[in-house]
């Protein structure tokens, strides 16, 4: 299939309904539309006379989904019945994915795989979509929904390999800032989780200790720390990068004894690297990163960023189609009994980030 971008996709559909657990796919015709915000739109009119219509949602966008993106498109050739739509919120909140969901199913789709923005106050709705189609997560869980199963990782053994390097570039101690996106998501609380506890030396809580026990969660405001470490703070942006670089520039001027700032979403590396950039403070405050942005990359080449906690995107895509289309065919053995398909994180330093950043060309298709 012919693709002009990967970062917005949409479909126009003759379709009706959603469609649980269809066993055979259902027959239609599609008009599927691919824009590119930098081009006049371009249409392709394709036919197919069994297809699985299949929807890919994130939380929001970004760079870090269009490896995920490429990862749908990748499954929809390999398997050949499917018809992969991947939407990326302009707005990263539970309504602007509630729209995106109910327009889709409008339209036939019969297979979501979501990463929810608020996880706790979307479990309703993502019943209800449950309800009528077949349901997955990807990236961020719900785990107190109706969802079938779970594709990603283990956030907090994310966030602990991320205060490993916050530890290896301190060793002494020091003063440490961490930034995300919002805090709402089931990945956000436990990937914060994981480099607090490894700065504080806390070596016997997990993932789902913190499941058991949510009050154990470190409280937001005010700094935590011990003897060797201390915690500032944990800013937020809301998913919006421009707000993270103005946050992190305030950061510095707010603190100007920090020693370390950690990103934890994608886009939050290279707003601390412009912030410090722009401050002349670089390779003098030391910056660990998140996800696998070109800007975070670089650093790490030009030994302005310690390291970097990666996922696998492309496999959150890949799989999500392939598993959905599963459901859709009513393969009994294609979730397993633990409903997690475990996708594990890498730490990417200056030893292998230049093999790792030619795989993911390679995957973008650059």
């Amino acid at each position: 299939m012919k693709r002009v971008s990967l970062l917005a996709l949409f479909l126009v559909s003759a379709f009706a309904g959603c469609g649980k657990s269809t066993t055979e796919p259902t027959a239609s015709n599609d008009l599927r539309v691919i824009t590119d915000s930098s081009t006049d739109p371009a249409t392709e009119t394709e036919s197919s006379e069994q297809t699985l219509q299949i929807a890919f949602v994130t939380n929001q966008i970004a760079d870090f989904w269009k490896l995920a993106a490429a990862g749908c498109m990748d499954a929809e050739k390999d398997l050949g019945d499917v018809a992969v739509e991947v939407r990326m919120p302009t707005q990263a909140t539970a309504a602007e994915q509630k729209r995106i969901v109910e327009d889709l199913m409008s339209s036939g789709v019969g297979g979501f795989a979501i990463s929810p923005v608020d996880p706790e106050n979307q479990t309703q709705f993502l019943n209800s979509v449950m309800s009528e189609c077949e349901l997955i997560t990807h990236d961020s869980d719900a785990p107190s929904s109706n969802r079938t199963m779970y594709i990603g990782m283990d956030n907090y053994a994310a966030g602990v390999q991320a205060g490993e390097l916050v530890a290896k570039a301190l060793p002494d101690g020091g003063q440490v800032m961490l930034f995300i996106g919002r805090l709402e998501q089931d990945n956000s609380k436990f990937r914060r989780q994981g480099v607090i506890d490894v700065l504080l030396g806390r070596t016997d809580r997990s993932q789902d200790y913190y499941r058991e026990n949510p009050d154990a969660l470190d409280p937001v405001d005010g700094e935590i720390k011990n003897d060797k470490y201390t915690v500032l703070g944990t800013i937020t942006d809301q998913g919006k990068p421009e707000v993270a670089q103005s946050k992190a520039e305030d950061a510095l001027n707010s603190y100007p004894d920090i020693n370390a700032m950690v990103g934890l979403f994608e886009y939050n590396p290279p707003a601390c690297y412009k912030a410090l950039e722009k401050a002349d403070k670089l390779g003098k405050i030391k910056l660990i990163g998140f996800d696998e942005n070109d800007v975070t990359l670089q650093a790490i080449k030009d030994g302005y960023c310690e390291g970097t906690v990666v996922q696998n995107p492309y496999e959150y895509g890949y799989q999500s189609v392939r598993v959905l289309r599963g459901l859709m065919m009513s393969e009994s053995d294609i979730v397993p009994e633990s409903r997690y398909l475990d996708i594990p994180p890498r730490t990417i330093g200056k030893e292998n980030v230049d093999e790792f950043w030619a795989d993911l060309r390679t995957k973008k298709g650059q």
